[in-house]
């Protein structure tokens, strides 16, 4: 039973969206998100990542920065460019890339379900980042970031969605990568009603992307209700901002690996290794992974399809992750990549950038590169549902959502 309610949405106002909207904080490096925001003084990302409102010499995680934050919104507030609805609203959030759509709901989840793991994950956080947006929302009083939720297909809730969207939507406009987005509002309480009383059937709900923003979300909840010890549990702080797609309509790339070196191992040695542990055949030029259990290998200018051998595979909702077996049998024991978080002999690319992104990265600064078939969505749901965690960069998810369009005020 997931908590999913309407809020008070602060938002662009009509027509600033597309000069609003910017991709999620994370996506950037510093010197990358200082280029940017350049001529572009109403992207988001000038709160989401307020350094680039100072010089590069500036500690970017300073008090005086996140301040910045804050006091940037409010000032985007006072001036009309953003709004805020004066009673709660659901928004529909719908994006669509190279011809395909998917829809979310965009409301607020429950920090006391995340709490009793009605909202699963698969990731662990780590400390350091969890910090910077517990500052981020504390010092802004608001959540700027949607997290991105997934739940199982639900008949009712398709049903709205299909009805809401036969009328215009509040905005749509297409962003600089060819991404369309589209949202519209739900204000009338009947439709309301309905849509959260369909929540509280779907089950469990899983965290696709987000995990730093959804701990840092509950734990300034968590603060506030400290220091808030008369809550009574319908105060926004109780909440947190997301989108929630059903699983029918999601797609998670491929993500994949590239590795600097081959461990002191010759070409001819690192091939055998390979052969103990997948069906090697040599190809004649790029191609993606067709199946599960299959990964394309770029080496020395060639390119080879290796099929996992059965007798290696684990009947197991990580062990089987194809990103599990070759982390196992070929990563850590042949090219002594132990820790792929911390190893810096190792890199992760996004199946958006292609598979020649593969061959330039092992071309240049790297020296094999390997093409994974992607992470199913039933895969990642069995992993939450066992409570156990995913490896490392085990799923990209396109397109991402953009931050700016829903703000939810704490």
């Amino acid at each position: 039973m997931a908590v999913v309610k309407p809020f008070c949405c602060i938002h662009p106002a009509r027509g600033l969206e597309p000069k609003i909207a910017a991709l999620p904080y994370d996506v950037y490096s510093r010197e990358e998100a200082r280029h940017a925001v350049e001529g572009k003084p109403l992207s988001f990302l000038n709160i989401d990542r307020p350094e680039t409102l100072f010089g590069p010499e500036q500690d970017m995680y300073a008090q005086e920065v996140y301040e910045a934050a804050r006091m940037r919104l409010q000032n985007m507030q006072a001036d009309g460019s953003f709004v805020k609805e004066e009673s709660p609203v659901y928004y529909i959030y719908e994006l669509t890339m190279d011809g395909r759509s998917q829809t979310g709901i965009v409301g607020c989840a429950s920090i006391d379900d995340y709490e009793r793991q009605v909202i699963r994950k698969h990731e662990n956080t780590r400390a350091e980042k969890e910090e910077d947006r517990i500052r981020h929302v504390d010092a802004c009083g608001a959540q700027t970031g949607p997290i991105f939720l997934a739940y199982r297909s639900h008949g009712t809730i398709r049903d709205i969605v299909k009805t809401v969207k036969t009328s215009e939507p509040e905005f749509s406009f297409e962003t600089e990568d060819g991404i369309r987005h589209a949202g519209w509002k739900i204000s009338d309480g009947v439709l309301q009603k309905e849509l959260e009383k369909a929540f509280l059937q779907v089950g469990n709900v899983y965290i696709a992307d987000g995990h730093h923003r959804t701990a840092s979300a509950v734990k300034v909840g968590q603060k506030r209700r400290f220091q808030y010890p008369e809550y009574d549990g319908t105060e926004a702080f109780n909440y947190f901002l997301s989108v929630l797609f059903p699983d029918d309509e999601l797609m998670i790339m491929d993500y994949n690996r590239v590795v600097k070196d081959l461990n002191g191992l010759s070409m001819e040695h690192f091939l055998s290794e390979v052969s103990e542990k997948f069906e090697t055949f040599l190809i004649k030029g790029p191609e993606k992974p067709e199946r599960k259990g299959q990964i394309v290998m770029y080496l020395h200018g060639y390119w080879f399809r290796l099929m996992m051998r059965p007798e290696y595979i684990r009947d197991d909702p990580v062990e089987g992750l194809d990103v599990a077996y070759l982390q196992r049998e070929l990563l850590n024991p042949v090219l002594g990549i132990r820790d792929p978080r911390t190893d810096k002999r190792i890199d992760f690319v996004g199946g958006i950038r292609g598979i020649e992104e593969l061959k330039r990265r092992a071309d240049d600064d790297m020296e094999v590169a390997f093409a994974m078939y992607p992470t199913s969505i039933q895969e990642l749901f069995a992993v939450a549902d066992a409570g156990l965690l995913m490896p490392p960069k085990s799923t990209w998810f396109e397109p991402k959502l953009r931050s700016g369009l829903f703000i939810h005020e704490i």
